[in-house]
């Protein structure tokens, strides 16, 4: 199943999806340099291997492996952006069809854009199209127990969670415990992007932001 024709420009206020290209290079290696110190926590990792190339070639390589599965139907990755602006990524990635049709959220977000909604912002809004356009009925955000602010971000928008998977993914040198979150179309008739408008109203300006999704 080729989804390239579902990675589509979608947006919010400021907040804003488009889809990833090989041509962003520059402006993501930028970001995540300046971002190490607030990344490198949560960074995923190959266990016996280097952490993420920061370098344009390593981004290179990461954009058209995720371009490749999008074609298979695997993956659906987004730029995110405020303003115009690069401010980090968004991918529901993981895709499975069949009998379980469903996927895994995975982002982060360069820490100037933290406390505007960005993140809660863009997953509203990748949520909502994975189940209304793409056809997914089940979407994951696995995160670390200690990342309390992801997980509020995650719990505001009507994830529940469902329990600890152990040594579950490698993040910055080690094997790490993640909660597993969950969503799906039943929990969400009308979408989440109009339950996030409506927590949004109700926060003071400038609170803290996850990281990323880990």
């Amino acid at each position: 199943m080729d989804m390239r024709a579902w990675l589509t420009e979608l947006s919010d206020g400021p907040v804003g999806l488009r889809p990833l290209r090989v041509r962003d290079a520059r402006a993501w290696r930028e970001v995540r340099i300046r971002n190490d110190a607030w990344l490198s926590p949560w960074e995923a990792t190959l266990p016996g291997g280097p952490v993420l190339d920061a370098g344009t070639g390593g981004y290179s390589a990461l954009a058209r492996a995720l371009l490749r599965e999008t074609k298979h139907g695997q993956s659906l990755p987004w730029v995110v952006t405020y303003d115009g602006e690069f401010a980090g990524q968004l991918t529901i990635g993981g895709i499975v069809w069949g009998s379980a049709c469903g996927g895994q959220a995975g982002y982060w977000v360069d820490e100037r854009f933290a406390g505007r909604g960005v993140i809660p912002t863009a997953l509203a809004l990748a949520v909502d199209h994975s189940f209304r356009s793409v056809g997914l009925h089940r979407i994951e955000a696995n995160i670390r127990p200690e990342n309390t602010k992801s997980r509020r971000v995650v719990e505001k928008l009507g994830f529940r969670e469902e329990g600890l998977r152990r040594r579950y993914l490698h993040i910055n040198g080690r094997w790490c415990d993640h909660l597993c979150y969950a969503i799906t179309v039943e929990d969400a008739p009308n979408g989440i992007l109009g339950r996030w408008h409506s927590v949004q109203a109700q926060l003071p300006a400038h609170r803290g932001e996850p990281q990323n999704g880990h």
